[in-house]
């Protein structure tokens, strides 16, 4: 038995509702993000310039989050209310996504769905932070389960495509066109996901807004915080190349992937992976996820020991890291599969950091708008910075068809901005007042 007061534990049953609730949050996400780019360039056809504003229209939401879900939280409706309706109603527009074939309709349902979803990733982490009693030693656990359900999403994808998707005897193009058409119930599984999280979500904890008398609009209070703090101000600038380093992975890996596999032709490791991850890329990409476990297991363990500052730039390096094995060795399964187990570190060290970073650093009364806002930079502008310029640069290493034909030349682009942000980092970062440990200046 814990020896734990009865003050420093969650209340009975919640840790097991916040983590269903993050399994759910990420499965639903999990299930066609890594395959959205293949799926609209592949399948429907989609130009690289559409596809790369489909992608951009998605962050929107991420922006307007602060101004709408942040501020309902903090201010004026229980988080688990609007966590349940927002699911809900997404549900019902990601299932639509499935068999929409025009370009303008795919674009503004997707920018409506962001509007709906994108709040609610910054709203389960502020509820987790609300109901654990010690943030370093139990939103780690937690949170872990958001990675288990987008790892169980994506290899669910994947073995689907495998059985349905994936004709015996055809050549590597239509193998490769069969599983870019199954890809559209990705869509599917994603929208019964939702509607299980949007009525589960009713049975989470109460979690009432603050209402500060002191000021009216939360977000206007959290932006102020952010302009008063060197550790805010650097945190916030360099989220967004690092966004677009990130972006460059969710655009582009699924498709590598993919013609990756194919071409080894089920033999040897090839063989092992389609057995046990399915084939289309997004399977195999969910051993980065695995990592990610691995990697907020010890985040909760070292927090105490550790200058934030140290675990942000081991992040970085990954991400550099990781962008070099992709475009100097897309031959070699696996040094591929240490460069996607490097997604561990990406997330864990950086992003997931970065998160912890802002609810230490922001008053207690905006915490839930601080979370959005930094929504905005992640899942927001970066991301929308992201999908233009990944498409954009993709251009100069595709053939006239499309098709990405080198692949060394793109992913050293995110290799060296990733390195830029590390220096960066390295010189203009100060660890905050309420780190833990501040070894590192």
């Amino acid at each position: 038995m814990s020896d734990l007061p009865a003050s420093d534990k969650a209340a009975p049953g919640v840790s097991f509702k916040l983590s269903l609730m993050m399994f759910l949050q990420y499965a639903i996400w999990g299930a066609w993000l890594p395959i959205l780019f293949p799926f609209l360039m592949g399948h429907r056809g989609f130009s690289l310039d559409q596809t790369g504003n489909i992608l951009a229209v998605g962050a929107i939401g991420a922006i307007v989050a602060p101004f709408i879900a942040g501020q309902i939280a903090d201010r004026f409706f229980p988080t688990q209310i609007f966590l349940g309706l927002s699911h809900l109603a997404g549900a019902v527009l990601v299932w639509f996504l499935s068999d929409i074939e025009e370009y303008s309709t795919f674009l503004w349902i997707t920018l409506v769905y962001s509007l709906i979803y994108a709040p609610t990733i910054s709203l389960t982490n502020s509820i987790c932070f609300h109901h654990l009693p010690n943030r370093d030693r139990d939103f780690p656990r937690v949170r872990l389960w958001g990675t288990i359900g987008w790892i169980a999403a994506g290899v669910t994808v994947g073995h689907w495509l495998a059985m349905n998707h994936t004709p015996e005897g055809a050549s590597e193009a239509m193998q490769v066109a069969a599983q870019n058409a199954g890809r559209a119930d990705a869509f599917k599984l994603s929208a019964i996901l939702g509607i299980g999280l949007g009525l589960f979500c009713f049975a989470l904890p109460h979690t009432p807004p603050s209402k500060s008398e002191g000021e009216s609009n939360a977000t206007v209070a959290a932006l102020g915080q952010v302009f008063s703090s060197r550790t805010l101000m650097v945190l916030f600038a360099i989220a967004v190349p690092v966004s677009i380093v990130h972006q460059f992975y969710f655009v582009y890996t699924s498709q590598f992937l993919t013609e990756v596999q194919v071409k080894a032709g089920g033999a040897g490791l090839a063989n092992s992976i389609n057995k046990v991850l399915g084939v289309g890329g997004g399977g195999l990409m969910t051993l980065g996820q695995v990592s990610e476990i691995l990697v907020m297991a010890g985040v909760g363990v070292v927090a105490t020991k550790v200058p934030r500052k140290a675990l942000l730039l081991l992040g970085l390096l990954a991400y550099a890291l990781r962008m070099y094995l992709f475009a100097n060795f897309p031959e070699s399964l696996p040094m591929l599969i240490v460069g996607i187990l490097l997604h561990g570190f990406c997330f864990g060290a950086f992003i997931f950091v970065a998160f912890m970073i802002v609810d230490e650093e922001f008053t207690e009364d905006v915490r839930a708008s601080a979370q959005s806002l930094f929504n905005v930079v992640i899942v927001g502008v970066g991301i929308i910075i992201g999908s233009r310029v990944s498409t954009e640069i993709g251009k100069r290493f595709s053939d006239e068809s499309g098709a990405i034909s080198d692949w060394k030349g793109l992913f050293e682009v995110p290799m060296y901005v990733a390195m830029a942000c590390f220096a960066l980092l390295l010189l203009f970062y100060r660890t905050g007042p309420n780190d833990p440990t501040r070894k590192i200046a």
